[in-house]
C-alpha cells in the first residue's frame, strides 16, 4: 500500500496586486495651447472668426483676452484650464447634443464634459449657428 504525503492545509499566499490608479483619458493631459489654434482654423474654414472663438471660449469659462493668451502660451494642459477657469458659466448645462458620438449632457465625468461642452459649442460655431444661440442667451 502507498503512503500519500500528506497535503499542507493552506498554500502559501500570492502577494496582492497594487490597485491600479484609473487611468485619465488622454485628452485632460493636452495642452489647450496645442488646440486651440485647431479649433480657430475649423471656425476660419467655415467662414467664422477667431474673435468669436475666443467669445465662446470666454463665455464658457470666464478667462479674458489676456488670461486665454496666457494659457494658450504656458501650454496649459486641460485639466488645468478648466480647474482654473475663472468662473465656468452657469447656463453650461444648456449645452445638449452629440459630440464625438457622444451625448453631452450625459458624460459623467466632469471635465471631461467640459472639454465636450467647448467641443459641441466650437462644432455650432463651425455650422453656422448665431452667437446668441451657441451662447444660450435667451
Amino acid at each position: 500500500m502507498a503512503v500519500r504525503k500528506a497535503k499542507s492545509a493552506a498554500k502559501p499566499a500570492m502577494p496582492a496586486k497594487p490597485a491600479k490608479a484609473e487611468k485619465k483619458p488622454r485628452v485632460f493631459g493636452m495642452s489647450f495651447g496645442s488646440v486651440y489654434p485647431l479649433y480657430i482654423q475649423k471656425a476660419e474654414r467655415k467662414g467664422r472668426t477667431r474673435a468669436e472663438v475666443d467669445a465662446i471660449i470666454t463665455w464658457l469659462t470666464g478667462y479674458d483676452a489676456e488670461e486665454l493668451k496666457r494659457v494658450v502660451d504656458d501650454k496649459t494642459d486641460f485639466e488645468t484650464f478648466f480647474g482654473q477657469a475663472p468662473r465656468m458659466n452657469a447656463n453650461a448645462g444648456l449645452i445638449t447634443g452629440v459630440v464625438c458620438g457622444m451625448r453631452v449632457e450625459e458624460i459623467e465625468d466632469p471635465l471631461m464634459q467640459q472639454i465636450r461642452w467647448l467641443d459641441k459649442l466650437i462644432d455650432e460655431l463651425a455650422r453656422g449657428k448665431k452667437m446668441s444661440s451657441i451662447l444660450r442667451q435667451p
